[in-house]
């Protein structure tokens, strides 16, 4: 009936279904979820477009890309500049020298990279062996205690000792005023949400929702002559060589009708370990609204077990081994195209997952 079954609704899932569907191809997307879009989905509360699992800003400095979304929604001008909130403290993200200037008083970047300098020198660190190691010999001590280190062993569960320095080399340092977290040439939110840009990729492809590929699959997988799956690499080999690790989220979303801005700004980390969410997302901020009422959400990182929504892999050497296991089955799969997050076991940012599908579309149609 297809020449191609989707297993997920998800930017890769829709961007491939998308462009087979304009080759001619017949195509069929099942997603466990009740909803398209993955972990890009809006949703809308209160007329505020809610970013339903997590903050997601898009950028690239890739042209071609920029242009293939912009040709499914408009973008606005959001530029993400996050605030860190310690023990009653605000300051600037990425680290820049508005950061500097509220920590330690200096104006210029001379006196900065000198404090920063002086810092490095006194923790007498010369061969960073962990991320706290690594970070403190970036930035000093004072950044590492108020803005990393309580919000990193939040997100990832473990101690910054036993950490992997790997995670922080490339921790953003700016001696400049500039508080745009990204680098990158183009960035903004699709005004209305992304729920319209997948909605538009999937326009006119078959799709069906809350269906479990696995408690269907000799059906589902009988319907086309290949696969294309974005889920859990272990989950379809059945954890023959063991379970992947991941970091998950739990989100505690909240309407407030006392006020029309809770916070002042769409993303504010908390970076001291007392307060148990990593940060709080006020969504209209991301579209510059006007809403009378406004919408939070707060993220609390958990542990991954098998049943909850896996966000963030978990790289280290024990992890990779296993996954160049899978990675290995895979390569042998003649009717299988394995594309996404889970399914290469490695976290992607948006225009990432988007550049990917459309390499892989290349690599299937020429």
């Amino acid at each position: 009936m297809y020449d191609y079954l989707v297993v997920g609704a998800g930017l890769f899932g829709s961007v491939f279904a998308h462009e087979a569907n304009k080759r001619g191809k017949k195509c069929l997307v099942v997603d466990k979820r009740d909803h398209i879009g993955g972990n890009v989905y809006t949703e809308q509360i209160e007329g505020i477009n809610v970013h339903k699992y997590g903050a997601h800003i898009f950028h690239t400095n890739n042209q071609k890309i920029w242009e293939y979304v912009n040709g499914f929604a408009e973008f606005n001008r959001y530029t993400n500049s996050p605030m860190a909130h310690y023990k009653g403290e605000l300051y600037n993200l990425p680290f820049n020298m508005n950061t500097f200037n509220k920590l330690w008083g200096v104006v210029s970047p001379d006196e900065a990279k000198e404090k920063i300098e002086q810092q490095k020198v006194a923790s007498g660190i010369s061969e960073p062996k962990n991320l706290e190691e690594q970070a403190i010999s970036l930035v000093g001590t004072d950044i590492y205690e108020k803005l990393i280190k309580g919000y990193t062993e939040k997100q990832w569960g473990r101690s910054a000792r036993e950490l992997p320095a790997f995670i922080i080399k490339r921790l953003p340092v700016r001696f400049t005023y500039d508080n745009n977290y990204f680098n990158d040439r183009y960035q903004g939110i699709p005004v209305g949400g992304y729920t319209g840009i997948i909605e538009k990729m999937l326009k006119g492809i078959d799709v069906r929702l809350n269906v479990d590929f696995f408690e269907e699959r000799q059906e589902l997988e009988g319907l086309a002559d290949k696969v294309v799956y974005t889920g859990m690499i272990d989950h379809y080999y059945d954890y023959k060589y063991g379970v992947l690790e991941y970091r998950s989220l739990q989100f505690e979303t909240n309407i407030l009708d006392d006020t029309d801005n809770y916070q002042g700004n769409a993303v504010i980390n908390y970076t001291d370990e007392e307060i148990p969410y990593t940060r709080i997302i006020e969504h209209k901020h991301f579209e510059f609204g006007t809403q009378d009422k406004t919408v939070i959400t707060k993220e609390y990182p958990t542990e991954w077990k098998p049943g909850d929504e896996p966000y963030y892999p978990i790289n280290d050497d024990k992890n990779n081994e296993m996954y160049k296991k899978y990675k290995a089955l895979s390569t042998n799969e003649k009717n299988v195209i394995f594309g996404g997050r889970l399914a290469t076991y490695k976290y992607y940012d948006m225009h990432q997952v988007i550049g990917a599908a459309l390499a892989t579309v290349d690599k299937e149609f020429g």
